[in-house]
C-alpha cells in the first residue's frame, strides 16, 4: 500500500490518429515462458493494433491516468486508457466520468436508486452520485495499455 495514496484521475486526453497504419509481425504459437523454440514457421501475418482496439473509430478516445485506486481493475498510473463514447454504460463497466467539473475512473454500479462509482482498491471510498451534483458518463473504457 502505498504512503500517499492518489485517486486515479485523467490527466491528459488523445484522439486515434487512423490515418497511419503501423503493421506489426504477428506470431500465432503459444509462448512458453520455459524454454524457447525457433517461431519462424508460426509466423501468421502482421497485426494492427487499431483494428484490435479500436472498435468504434468516430467515437474512440484515450486518455492517461494518474494515481492508483484503479489498481484492481488493473489500471495503474501512467496507464493509457481505450475509451469508447459510443457503448452504452452497463452495471460494472469502468468508465471516464465528469464528477463536479472533475475527470475520474471509477467502476459504475447501479443500487436500486441510487447511482455509485466504486474504486478498485480499497484505500478509497465509493463516491454516490447526488441529484445536486455536476454528473456525466463520458466512455466506458475498453483496454488498458500497461507497460511493464
Amino acid at each position: 500500500m502505498p504512503n500517499n495514496p492518489q485517486q486515479s484521475k485523467v490527466v491528459e486526453l488523445f484522439i486515434p490518429d487512423l490515418s497511419t497504419r503501423c503493421e506489426i509481425p504477428f506470431y500465432s504459437c503459444p509462448i512458453t515462458a520455459g524454454f524457447p523454440s525457433p517461431a519462424e514457421s508460426f509466423l501468421e501475418g502482421t497485426l494492427d493494433l487499431n483494428t484490435h482496439l479500436i472498435r468504434h473509430p468516430a467515437a474512440t478516445f484515450f486518455v492517461r491516468v494518474v494515481g492508483d485506486s484503479m489498481i484492481g481493475a488493473g489500471i495503474f498510473p501512467g496507464d493509457i486508457l481505450i475509451v469508447d463514447r459510443s457503448l452504452e454504460p452497463q452495471d460494472k463497466n469502468v468508465v471516464i466520468a465528469v464528477v463536479d467539473s472533475e475527470l475520474t475512473v471509477k467502476r459504475l454500479r447501479f443500487f436500486k436508486e441510487r447511482l455509485v462509482l466504486v474504486p478498485d482498491n480499497d484505500a478509497y471510498p465509493t463516491i454516490e452520485i447526488h441529484q445536486h451534483q455536476s454528473f456525466e458518463i463520458w466512455g466506458v473504457v475498453t483496454a488498458s495499455i500497461h507497460t511493464l
